[in-house]
């Protein structure tokens, strides 16, 4: 029962609070993407995953994290942002790597023209004294992109093994 709810929680929550972060400070932390690399670990070890497996998860987040950080050296995404995109290809595995890279990219795209739009109109005076929201309107911030990734994460999520493999009766009687 606790790993059926750490199946369903715990990749949910970091994603959710690596794009709240990203979008309140500009910034995610390493320790999400360390929490995401430890908890993939630990429930793929903790459900039975077999070695080859693994290793294959953790190619995917290689491959990931090599072409994001290429990405981040061009500028054209933040070091955190490369991290989580890493972590999270690491529980998706080649399997679902592509949909979530397209999902992601496609948010990610949809977020710049969003924000690139926002940054053209003027802040409400209501709005003004928010930190975070100044931070997030002006023309030389970047774009918080692990919020792309997080909406990208979570809706390739509910398709994986690690959802698939949850007995919902017995969490819900239990």
């Amino acid at each position: 029962m606790i790993l059926d709810a750490a199946r369903l929680l715990f990749f949910p929550a970091l994603m959710a609070f690596a794009a709240a972060s990203d979008l309140f400070t500009m910034t995610i932390s390493n320790r999400v993407s360390l929490a995401l690399a430890a908890g993939f670990l630990a429930l793929a070890f903790a459900s039975g995953m077999a070695p080859s497996d693994i290793l294959m998860h953790m190619a995917a987040g290689a491959t990931v994290l090599v072409g994001a950080f290429v990405c981040f050296s061009f500028g054209w995404i933040g070091g955190g942002d490369a991290k989580v995109a890493a972590a999270a290809a690491l529980w998706f595995g080649f399997a679902y790597l592509l949909n979530y890279l397209v999902y992601a990219s496609l948010f990610g795209g949809v977020l710049t023209l969003l924000l690139l739009q926002f940054r053209q109109w003027p802040l409400p005076y209501a709005l003004a004294g928010q930190t975070w929201l100044l931070k997030l309107h002006a023309k030389e911030s970047g774009i918080p992109y692990g919020i792309a990734l997080a909406i990208g994460a979570l809706l390739i999520y509910p398709e994986t093994e690690w959802i698939k493999a949850v007995d919902l009766t017995r969490l819900m009687i239990g």
